[in-house]
């Protein structure tokens, strides 16, 4: 603890946004570059060695919040920067992409703006790049065994590093043409840009991990041929059975699913397509669905230059403020947030002028209408109580040219066969069942991430394949394996 009294004196500060004028007229990050290490290690002095660190439980991954924050308040990068990688592969992508329960259990949090814990992670990561503090690291020796991992998202790719690092030969395969995941092909390039993906990339193949993109596991390789070549198989293949909405007129052209939607904006960002098929420019665009896969619509609508943008979300609006009663500290609370794509929607007044930020709380789809042509042309939606029930007089119509389905997901796809081919056993939800070990009812065969948890958030997915290759290791070496044991509270699922 550099400085007793810091989070006394020193007030909450956050990595800055680019003006919104500026940031939405390109893809780039939405964050001011390069401001945010002047301020870093004054947030790190605001750590108030509270003696118990409830940031680690609040963190899936067990983060050594309070000793990296101490090491950069000391701006003392490369200690930093080991602690941090002791228990996470990829910070750079949850310092940016994680909505960051560890602030939530800040002690300092009680009272007072929580320990800028998100941003000192990212800062320490980017430094980590800079500095070169985080070299490949293959191993001394390989140990003659082979697992392959099924998918490229944060939870294989965290698999795929922590048993290349062990000297097990391992080969990762993506359906699609690039690997990644939906870190490649669904979260926007405003909120990560692909280069901190290419570069961990980079130094996995260095590493000797191997990818195999452009296969279906199920198709292009059979299940059987996939057991037999390898000694240990991991499912990491996400939740992307996305969940649909059953109202009248959803049959009509012009609705689409936010995962069909948000890939093409990214490979258009790639250089892949000059335009997106679906692109929103010069429409009235409504996303249903308040999360962030929403929110990830909105942002991407509005630089593609939609003419209005509204969010349906069938919650209330949260308090400004976390309810103790229901939501007492630390827990995670569901308070009002303004997100950078929702203060983007309300100043550029994209959205309805009664509507702060695009958002239409307590909203709940009836029906879709369309024109003579059969596409969408209005939706029709009704307010509703807390407990989903429609309040009689509040119905109202919006016009929508575009309608984008963000309602979440269930469980595994299983249109490649591949779940049914291998005898997965799956629970009522649809996810893979597995035990304390990772291990479902198919020997040798594991899975980790939104696959068998549900959809989740990305700090799980990677502590969740860290704790799945440790448990693949443990087979392989007999016993001896020298991967950190989970961390994380498994039977505590915290769903997105």
């Amino acid at each position: 603890m550099a400085d007793p009294k810091g989070f006394m004196t020193t007030p909450r500060e956050e990595w800055p946004r680019r003006p919104v004028e500026e940031r939405v007229r390109d893809w780039n990050e939405v964050y001011v570059p390069g401001a945010l290490l002047p301020i870093i290690s004054r947030q790190a002095n605001r750590c108030m060695d509270c003696g118990i660190p409830f940031c680690h439980e609040a963190c899936p991954l067990g983060n050594l919040i309070p000793e990296w924050n101490d090491l950069v308040s000391r701006e003392d990068w490369r200690a930093a920067s080991d602690r941090l990688h002791a228990t996470n592969n990829f910070p750079e992508f949850t310092g940016r992409l994680c909505p960051a329960p560890c602030e939530a259990g800040c002690v300092l949090a009680i009272n007072q703006p929580a320990v800028t814990i998100k941003n000192v992670e990212v800062a320490i990561a980017d430094r980590a790049w800079q500095e070169g503090f985080a070299p490949p690291r293959p191993p001394d020796r390989l140990s003659g065994r082979t697992v392959a991992v099924v998918g490229s998202g944060p939870a294989g790719l965290a698999a795929a590093q922590q048993l290349t690092r062990a000297g097990h030969t391992v080969a990762v395969y993506e359906r699609a043409d690039q690997v990644g995941g939906l870190l490649r092909y669904g979260i926007p390039a405003f909120k990560m840009e692909k280069r901190h993906l290419n570069r961990r990339l980079e130094q996995m193949r260095a590493e000797g991990t191997k990818f195999r993109t452009s296969t279906v596991v199920g198709r292009d390789i059979g299940a059987a041929e996939l057991r037999a070549r390898y000694d240990a198989v991991v499912l990491a293949t996400g939740a992307t059975a996305w969940r649909e909405l059953d109202v009248p007129g959803r049959e009509l052209a012009g609705i689409h699913q936010a995962m069909e939607y948000l890939p093409l904006a990214d490979r258009v960002c790639e250089g892949d397509l000059e335009v997106s098929p679906l692109s929103a420019a010069g429409k009235h665009v409504v996303i249903v669905g308040g999360g962030d896969t929403g929110a990830d619509c909105l942002g991407t609508a509005v630089r593609e230059a939609a003419a209005s943008v509204t969010q349906l979300d069938i919650y209330p609006l949260p308090e400004a403020e976390r309810d103790e009663d229901t939501e007492p500290w630390p827990t995670y609370p569901k308070i009002y947030r303004l997100s950078a794509a929702h203060e983007e929607a309300r100043e550029l007044r994209t959205a309805p002028a009664a509507v702060a930020d695009a958002r239409l709380f307590a909203a709940s789809t009836l029906r879709f209408t369309g024109d003579p042509d059969g596409h969408v042309q209005a939706l029709q939606l009704v307010e509703v109580d807390e407990r989903r029930r429609p309040l009689p007089g509040t119905e109202r119509t919006l016009p929508a040219d575009l309608v984008l389905l963000a309602l979440g997901f269930s469980g595994p796809d299983r249109g490649d066969g591949l779940i049914d081919q291998l005898g997965i056993a799956l629970d009522p939800r649809g996810t893979i069942v597995r035990d304390d070990e990772f291990a479902t009812n198919v020997p040798g065969v594991y899975a980790a991430g939104d696959a068998a948890r549900g959809q989740s958030l990305i700090v799980w997915a990677i502590a969740e394949g860290r704790a799945a290759a440790a448990a693949v290791d443990r087979r392989l070496s007999e016993g001896a394996s020298h991967l950190p044991a989970p961390i994380g509270p498994y039977d505590k699922p915290m769903r997105a």
